[in-house]
């Protein structure tokens, strides 16, 4: 439900948010106005192929691109456009940021690029590494949206500089903020997989026969976080045997950190959810 009401408040942006773009953009040049026309419509076309095909990519795609409208609606607001407009751009498109961000939203694209017999449920953000995906985008979303609009005014150095950031953000931040959207646990018939690129040097995966039992982590739990930390309830895995995870490289550690355990903390974004699946595959959830 998440993914359709994202998609039709996506799709509103469009039919009625352009008022708020065209008054921005009434007393401009033609070169703006056809700058912020291809720049607009080609971000909602971009954003509504990812809705159209769901994927672990058209995730990132979509949480990435889905809030520049809210950055192009405060641009609209400091250069001309009416209060009503606005509105009409800004809601909209923030119940589709709201419902792309969701548990469910997520659930629907990560599954949808699943292989076989396989649950993936996604992982919540480590409060680290999410707050630093936000701050960088913060930073890049105005580079890339006012880059090219300086261009087509006639201002080439603030608007080269711009763009070069806005182009050196999407070969290095893009990939880095996939990642976020690549952070599954995924139940499959042979066991338990725990795939984080974020936290983890290598995927964990844990065998039916080796699966003591799931529940809800209590407070005093011995067993080691893998969750990023992330906030809210975290699920603790058991293990009969001692299994082995490798955290991931960091300066500090080059060659990663391997740890030894028979516990561990994962953070799926809907852990009841996450519970109830296990349980219907046999594992012992408690």
């Amino acid at each position: 439900m998440a993914a359709w009401i994202a998609r039709g408040a996506w799709a509103l942006v469009a039919i009625i948010g352009g008022a708020a773009i065209e008054g921005a953009l009434a007393d401009r040049s033609d070169a703006v106005r056809w700058a912020a026309g291809v720049g607009c419509w080609t971000l909602w076309g971009a954003v509504i192929a990812a809705f159209a095909v769901p994927s672990v990519r058209s995730l990132t795609i979509a949480r990435v691109g889905a809030p520049l409208s809210l950055a192009v609606a405060v641009i609209a607001a400091t250069t001309g456009a009416t209060a009503f407009d606005l509105a009409l751009l800004t809601v909209p498109a923030a119940v589709a940021c709201v419902a792309i961000f969701t548990a469910d939203c997520g659930r629907a694209f990560v599954q949808a690029s699943s292989y076989g017999d396989e649950e993936r449920l996604p992982l919540r953000f480590p409060v680290a590494a999410g707050s630093a995906a936000i701050v960088m985008w913060v930073i890049w979303a105005p580079a890339l949206l006012l880059g090219p609009i300086f261009i087509a005014s006639g201002n080439l150095i603030v608007g080269g500089i711009l763009t070069l950031l806005a182009i050196a953000g999407v070969i290095l931040l893009v990939p880095k903020w996939h990642r976020l959207s690549r952070r599954w646990l995924v139940l499959v018939p042979a066991g338990l997989v725990v795939h984080d690129p974020v936290v983890l040097a290598d995927t964990l995966m844990v065998r039916t026969d080796q699966l003591a039992g799931m529940r809800l982590a209590t407070a005093d739990t011995k067993a080691a976080d893998l969750t990023g930390p992330a906030s809210g309830f975290a699920i603790e895995v058991q293990a009969s045997e001692t299994v082995t995870a490798v955290f991931a490289f960091t300066p500090q550690e080059p060659n990663g950190r391997a740890i030894h355990m028979t516990g561990f903390l994962i953070s799926p974004s809907r852990p009841g959810e996450a519970l109830r699946t296990a349980a219907a595959r046999g594992i012992p959830v408690s």
